[in-house]
């Protein structure tokens, strides 16, 4: 009797359609099996050898109890039926079949998500690297194929909450693993995470958000090399004033290529920091004053980190001063470029901030953050020659809103528009909108060489609290300074809220009476309010 599962016979005669449509096949039969979990138990492991090319080694495969059975012979589900011309799924070549199980990886990085959530791994848990766990009991053939490209299909086995990870691994094929770990964990938890991170060849991710007490005592069992190591993020279940996490120095991890490390202290020394030459992310939160690191120090790891993509660091607030005076004793001297960066985010203080891009040239940047902590007085001379020095840095218009705790400006490449992603934020926390006009003017006024391209510059404006209103006159002086950073701007689209906190200060300014933009700021005030209701402009 034909098997019912069918599905078109060859690969290349697919096209985007019926290529979606097989997928959706394995889908169907995957969950054909929903009730069948893969279980870990203490059955015997059947010793199987593959006929075909690619498994010409031995392989152990656990299957559980009962032993397998064909898959149902139910009618597909009429979402799933393909066109008359079809074929039998066992007529489909290895080939095809590989492909199409490369094609059905889900995505657990955080691939398809914001920034944010790729810097933390993806806002799902791990999970998803089981997605083969039900393929390889739909049918013996493809228990096999898939059993036998484990690299191509970057199969892998996931210790997380409630895994019995010692029975895991006693059953299982010597797979990498994946060691994900979200939240409190049990004493059995902990056993099995300590069981798994001893497997020092076969540890491939580590993502732990732990309590302190708990995470201190995995990190001591992590001192050691770790050499298919790919993706390191650890740090606090809640970030506060906690007892300060340390790295241990000896961890090292010569393929790492994503590392996200929140309050911990990190040794000048760190083999972690200085082998990892394929590091392509690197992400590091230091909120305790004492894991405070100079500039000097930064620009000698990221020496060893050629391939950088992306860089996110974020400060512990120190003071200026403090920085300065530090900087005089120890000078940065090393100049760096980073010839692969794209991406470079910023917390923390202008000193600091100064010292690194002074040594430092990212030719290819596409996207720059940076966000400043409470200051009264802002000097970045050297961010205006870091950016001059960056070519793909474009800016066409600009969106600045003056929020109840921060003031941000975001600058596109062209228009804005929704889905745009924007070249440069900079943003100041800070109350009051006197106080916020300030910074941004100082800043701005630094970089008005690199802001004489943009033509069009939208105000937006959300309600501030009653004290900070009644400290929120703005001298004419600085919005003007503001507005002068702009010389070549042509359009001025301001929120209703904000048009009569500096409307006086545009019509007593000879250089904005004359400016184009002041034609089109009355008209275009009305615009925005319009597109306002219709249209939500996200920072």
């Amino acid at each position: 009797m034909p098997h019912p599962w069918t599905i078109v016979p060859s690969i290349t005669a697919l096209g985007i359609p019926l290529l979606q449509q097989s997928l959706c096949h394995i889908y169907a039969m995957s969950n054909n099996l929903k009730d069948r979990r893969v279980r870990f138990n203490s059955n015997p492991v059947t010793e199987v050898r593959s006929s075909f090319p690619a498994s010409s080694t031995s392989m152990q495969v656990y299957h559980p109890t009962p032993p397998y059975s064909p898959v149902s012979t139910s009618p597909i589900p009429q979402p799933y039926l393909l066109s008359p011309r079809t074929a039998l799924i066992h007529t489909l070549d290895d080939d095809s079949l590989l492909n199409i199980f490369h094609l059905y990886r889900p995505f657990s990085l955080g691939e398809d998500e914001d920034d944010e959530a790729h810097l933390s791994g993806g806002n799902s848990t791990w999970n998803l690297e089981r997605w083969w766990y039900k393929l390889v009991h739909v049918c013996r053939r493809w228990r096999y194929l898939i059993l036998a490209s484990p690299s191509h299909l970057s199969l892998c086995l996931v210790c997380t909450h409630g895994t019995p990870v010692v029975d895991m691994l006693a059953h299982s094929p010597l797979f990498p693993l994946i060691i994900d770990y979200l939240g409190d964990i049990t004493a059995e938890d902990e056993a099995g995470i300590l069981f798994a991170l001893e497997q020092h060849d076969r540890v491939r991710r580590v993502r732990f958000q732990l309590p302190v007490p708990k995470l201190q005592k995995l990190i001591t069992a992590i001192n050691e090399e770790y050499p298919v190591l790919e993706h390191l993020i650890m740090g606090p279940l809640i970030e506060d004033n906690n007892p300060i996490l340390i790295l241990p120095e000896r961890l090292q991890a010569v393929h790492l290529h994503h590392l996200r490390l929140t309050s911990f202290a990190l040794p000048i020394r760190s083999r972690l920091l200085t082998t990892a030459a394929g590091l392509v992310t690197l992400n590091l939160i230091i909120h305790h004053p004492s894991a405070y690191f100079p500039p000097s120090t930064l620009i000698q790891w990221l020496s060893f980190m050629p391939q950088l993509e992306t860089l996110v660091i974020l400060i512990f607030p120190v003071r200026n001063l403090d920085v300065e005076r530090q900087l005089t004793r120890t000078p940065v001297v090393t100049r760096l470029t980073l010839p692969n960066l794209r991406w470079f985010g910023f917390q923390g203080i202008s000193a600091y901030l100064e010292a690194v891009v002074h040594r430092v040239t990212t030719p290819r940047l596409e996207k720059l953050q940076i966000l400043f902590f409470n200051q009264l007085t802002f000097s970045v001379p050297h961010l205006k020659q870091f950016m001059s020095r960056t070519e793909s840095l474009r800016l066409a218009s600009a969106t600045s809103k003056f929020s109840s705790k921060e003031v941000y400006m975001e600058v596109y490449p062209r228009t804005r528009k929704e889905t745009e992603i924007y070249t440069l934020r900079i943003c100041v926390l800070c109350c009051h909108l006197d106080w916020q006009v300030s910074s941004v003017a100082q800043i701005f006024n630094s970089l008005s060489q690199m802001f004489s391209s943009v033509e069009r510059l939208t105000l937006e404006f959300d309600e501030h609290s009653r004290s900070s209103e009644e400290q929120s006159e703005v001298d004419r002086a600085e919005w003007r300074e503001f507005f002068g950073s702009f010389s070549n701007m042509t359009t001025l689209l301001v929120d209703d809220e904000l048009i009569e906190k500096f409307s006086h200060c545009l019509r007593l300014d000879r250089r904005m009476r004359s400016s184009p933009c002041r034609m089109s700021c009355s008209r275009s005030t009305s615009t925005f309010a319009q597109q306002s209701r219709v249209t939500s402009m996200k920072p």
